[in-house]
């Protein structure tokens, strides 16, 4: 299981961002742009196109609780080829070092540290911003998902459905979503789920949304979805565990934390809403109420 030292590169910036010098937080900015990929690049080349020196970004590796910049290009390159396991090779990673408890003791204790890391990652004031977001009226939210992720998508919507109004599902079909972009409008925002293996064709929704003027709202894993790069705001839930399959638990849970925060936001308008929901499920005779 991961410790509180496997942090990602990216992890590790935007945790001692505060800490770093003006030209180090302009190598951070510089990096986390083009992430991974400026990270290995040569010193030489990543100090040119950041605009600082060679010295500079052999601080900020060291800051960053490397060696030096050779071991944090290794920690870039692993992460690379982590973003592009197949669920085999997930397994069979975990499967090699597994402790000799029983399953349900190795996913609660990976899940846990998941969720333990990820909310020192998490800044309140990015979970506010979102939250303002969501609860803004005036702003259409559209929601996707990918093939798996598909899933957060659709709880997501749903929830957020009862609680406001000006909520799009954005269909499973990548053909159809031009016709959802036609629709959107600036300051719209687009709640966009994406985890490894990426998908391009969240990536290209992404760009389009953002060049129409919405703002992008990103979850993503650790590594980052290169979608996040569009992101007005994006949160980067720990996933790994114990088998073949990511871990949804911890993007289940910011985005429950979410909901609820957008619902005391405008809890006399959902209140209204949820009471008209109830009566219309008294209609249909939804729920087992009647005998």
């Amino acid at each position: 299981m991961e410790t509180v030292q496997d942090f990602t590169v990216a992890e590790r910036i935007r945790g001692r961002f505060a800490a770093l010098t003006r030209a180090e937080r302009q190598l951070a900015n510089a990096m986390l742009a083009s992430y991974p990929v400026l990270g290995l690049d040569s010193i030489a080349s990543v100090a040119e196109a950041s605009g600082v020196s060679g010295p500079t970004v052999v601080r900020m590796a060291k800051k960053l609780g490397f060696a030096g910049f050779p071991e944090l290009q290794a920690a870039l390159r692993a992460e690379l080829e982590a973003t592009i396991s197949t669920p085999i090779a997930k397994h069979d990673g975990w499967a090699a070092d597994a402790p000799d408890t029983h399953i349900l003791n190795r996913f609660a204790e990976a899940v846990m540290e998941n969720l333990r890391q990820t909310l020192g990652q998490i800044d309140p004031e990015t979970f506010d911003a979102a939250v303002a977001l969501l609860s803004d009226r005036e702003r259409r939210v559209y929601v996707v998902g990918g093939r798996i992720s598909r899933a957060l998508a659709d709880y997501f919507f749903t929830h957020l459905q009862v609680v406001r109004p000006g909520l799009t599902l954005i269909a499973p079909n990548a053909n159809t979503w031009p016709h959802y972009v036609l629709n959107m409008q600036p300051g719209d925002v687009l709640a966009l789920f994406d985890v490894r293996r990426y998908e391009h064709d969240l990536l290209r929704l992404a760009e389009m949304a953002k060049e129409r003027g919405a703002v992008p709202l990103v979850f993503t894993d650790q590594w980052g979805s290169p979608a996040a790069k569009h992101a007005a705001h994006s949160f980067h839930a720990r996933i790994e565990a114990p088998s073949a399959w990511d871990s949804s638990v911890v993007t289940l849970f910011i985005v429950e934390a979410l909901i609820a925060a957008v619902q005391d936001s405008g809890w006399a308008e959902t209140r209204e809403r949820m009471r008209s929901l109830e009566a219309l499920f008294d209609q249909t005779r939804l729920f087992r109420k009647f005998v």
